[in-house]
């Protein structure tokens, strides 16, 4: 009867075990494989491999402070149940595995926020995190036309939609943000007593721009302040006391907590890296050996004390951090120590110094025994042979030729110091594959791969726009007179007309006031004329009136544009090359060539926020008046240093130059009669102005991964 009920007992159990064990069975149908991150073009693209596609999409949030970006996998186990991949990369470090019952989580530690995005391939779950921090744009002044500008892209912009707080469990203030849109930038950083998290690009409707009192809530947080700061949704938090504050993202919640911080009143930092527990110490010429042995009961470390260590100690110490003591105590004896772990070894400092040179010396003796490899490096954006140079610590010119050039293990004096490889290290780089063969010990292998992998990525590339707008407004304005008289004598009559003059007979039909206009540009003034004359007709009194006005308007826009990459001089010109005579210095002439172009030369720097600095230099050249020695040049020139936002527009130079005169000559006396004077003098007016802007683009190029 005791057989059949342990077999009953034995059935239930295997029974119970295979209902608990068959919904995790069912509920890790799918597993996590791998987890991968590689750095593509402007993006790091973490790859997270399962066995077959994601039955539903993962849930993802990331928090702001630390930077963390974590993805849940439900219904999926992970084979080691635990892992940690290290990646070390400039925005990925390390990323943890862990699964919670029928749920993998995800965890990637992050050196700062960054905006991402995912997506389902097949069998994989892809995150794109950007690694260039967002760049808030201004309101540049662009050369598009105004009408581009619709209210539908500004209503496509993200926007805060409501604010809330609440309080936590722990005395922890709760700020509860709600936006429009996950992709939203967020920047969040401590200022002074307050945290302030600037919404990149989000609009912020006039309801919830306002003060919040939230002190009644009994958290550190005493109000919260939200506004508009160029163009961002701005959330300026003020708490009071003693604090520290957290951060993360679920979707398109954002969520920051402030929570109190309660001091320990057993902890004391009096000093640079003290944080140790406080002690006090009075002993009167105590052996330095079972000093140490005080402080390693105290610390719970394995102290190893070197044999040289000798002599007594007088000291009285009270409320010190015990690392700080111990500090004082070695310095006090000329000691040194060195920590592995949790064992703490001490020594006299020339000691530790001697020990440290023989391990560096036997190392040194080991690399020269340890045998020789070679690895072939595939180079994508640097070329071999400037590799080869960099690792051998030469010159950018030494050694610049075309095809394979072999290195010896000598690389001379001038590079021996930042030189890379070891001394029996060697390299050849291959100018047609462009690979490069290394042959050296594998430590040195190791920092030539990682070295290799920092350098030869893809350089970025910016395209430059120049503006050159020259307007001109010019005006003239000439008015004259002639005034003649003439008489004729001696004639014959005929009729009521004297036509015929008799011979003997005299006449004069000059002018005896001549101030006629000038003509403009070549063309002359209009005439008006008046004669007047006697009753007998020999008498004339002659009235000439001309008068001319120009005006002209003219704009000039020139639009050089290049593309380089960053930290690369680009230069582009388009204009003409005038010749002129030039002596020798045996005295005969030679005829030479001056250049009258439009000039662009820009050298970008992207910096890390994402702006870029220009080196501009930019010429707008053109032909001038000829010269016995040939064409003049008018020259129009900047160039300056200046730093520009992606996208953004800058006026870096600008010329304004204005011409008036007003020419009067007139007969003295009679010119100066009223009204009757302007029979008496000729009048020119001219009026010029011209402006010269300069306009400067920038824009960085991505080539962004596609997610599709």
């Amino acid at each position: 009867m005791t057989l059949a009920r342990w077999y009953r007992a034995l059935a239930g159990a295997l029974i119970t075990t295979l209902v608990l064990a068959a919904p995790a069975a069912l509920a890790q149908s799918n597993r996590v494989k791998s987890v991968d991150a590689s750095v593509v073009g402007e993006q790091t693209v973490l790859t997270i491999e399962l066995e077959r596609p994601p039955a539903q999409k993962p849930v993802d949030f990331t928090t702001q402070n630390p930077a963390r970006l974590a993805i849940d996998f439900f219904d999926t186990g992970f084979a080691n149940r635990r892992a940690q991949y290290d990646y070390g990369g400039k925005l990925v470090k390390t990323a943890n595995v862990v699964q919670i019952g029928d749920r993998t989580r995800v965890i990637v530690d992050l050196t700062r926020t960054a905006t991402y995005r995912t997506e389902v391939r097949g069998n994989y779950f892809v995150v794109a995190l950007d690694n260039v921090a967002p760049a808030v744009k201004s309101a540049a002044p662009t050369f598009a036309p105004a009408a581009t500008v619709t209210p539908v892209a500004a209503a496509a912009r993200p926007s805060v939609r409501n604010i809330d707080f609440r309080r936590g469990a722990d005395g922890a203030g709760r700020v509860v943000v709600d936006l429009s849109s996950r992709d939203s930038g967020i920047n969040i950083a401590q200022q002074g007593k307050h945290v302030v998290v600037d919404f990149l690009g989000t609009t912020l409707p006039d309801n919830l721009r306002r003060r919040y009192d939230v002190s009644d809530f009994g958290t550190p947080v005493q109000s919260l302040r939200a506004n508009d700061a160029n163009g961002n949704a701005r959330l300026t938090i003020e708490p009071s006391g003693n604090w520290e504050y957290s951060s993360y993202q679920t979707d398109t919640q954002f969520v920051v907590e402030v929570r109190p911080v309660k001091e320990d009143p057993t902890k004391l930092i009096s000093g640079p890296g003290y944080r140790g527990e406080r002690l006090s110490l009075n002993f009167q010429n105590i052996d330095i050996r079972s000093l140490l042995q005080v402080f390693a009961d105290f610390t719970n470390l394995n102290i190893i004390t070197s044999e040289s260590v000798q002599g007594n100690l007088t000291l009285r110490l009270k409320d010190v951090p015990w690392d700080q003591a111990l500090q004082i105590v070695m310095d006090a004896k000329g000691l040194a120590s060195r920590r592995n772990g949790n064992v703490l070894w001490v020594a006299p400092k020339a000691e530790l110094q001697t020990k440290e040179k023989l391990e560096l010396e036997s190392q040194q003796q080991i690399n020269d025994l340890e045998p020789i490899r070679s690895q072939v490096f595939q180079l994508n954006y640097q070329r071999a042979e400037d590799v080869r140079r960099m690792l051998l610590g030469m010159s950018a010119g030494a050694g610049a030729g075309g095809g394979a050039v072999p290195a010896v293990g000598t690389a001379g004096a001038a590079g021996a110091s930042a030189r890379m490889l070891s001394k029996r290290g060697s390299l050849t780089a291959d100018a047609r594959t462009n690979q490069l063969f290394v042959s050296d010990i594998a430590s040195k292998l190791e920092e030539v791969q990682s070295f290799i992998g920092k350098i030869d990525i893809p350089v970025r590339q910016v395209i430059i726009e120049a503006r050159i707008v020259e307007a001109t407004d010019s005006f003239s304005r000439n008015l004259g007179v002639k005034l003649g008289f003439a008489g004729q004598y001696n004639n014959a009559r005929v009729g009521n007309t004297y036509n015929n003059v008799l011979p003997g007979a005299t006449s004069d039909n000059g002018p005896f006031l001549s101030l006629p206009a000038g003509a403009i540009n070549g063309t002359n003034p209009a005439n008006i004329a008046v004669s007047l004359f006697n009753s007998a007709a020999t008498k004339f009194l002659a009235l000439e009136l001309s008068a001319l006005e120009a005006d002209g308007k003219g704009k000039i826009i020139s639009s050089p544009r290049v593309v380089t990459a960053n930290n690369i001089k680009a230069l582009i010109e388009q204009g003409t090359e005038l010749p002129y005579q030039a002596a020798t210095s045996s005295g005969a002439t030679s005829v030479q060539f001056r250049k009258a172009n439009l000039k662009l030369e820009v050298t970008p720097q992207i910096t890390p926020e994402g702006n870029v600095l220009l080196d501009v230099d930019v010429n707008k050249d053109s032909v001038g008046i000829q010269t016995t020695s040939g064409f003049a040049i008018d020259t129009k020139h900047v160039q300056t240093q200046v730093l520009v936002e992606n996208g953004g527009t800058v006026v870096i130079g600008g010329i304004y130059t204005q011409t008036e005169s007003n020419d009067t000559d007139k007969v003295p006396l009679l010119g100066d009669i009223p009204v009757l004077g302007y029979l008496f003098k000729n009048n020119a007016k001219v009026r010029n102005r011209t402006e010269l802007l300069v306009f400067l683009t920038p824009r960085i190029l991505n080539d962004s991964v596609s997610l599709r």
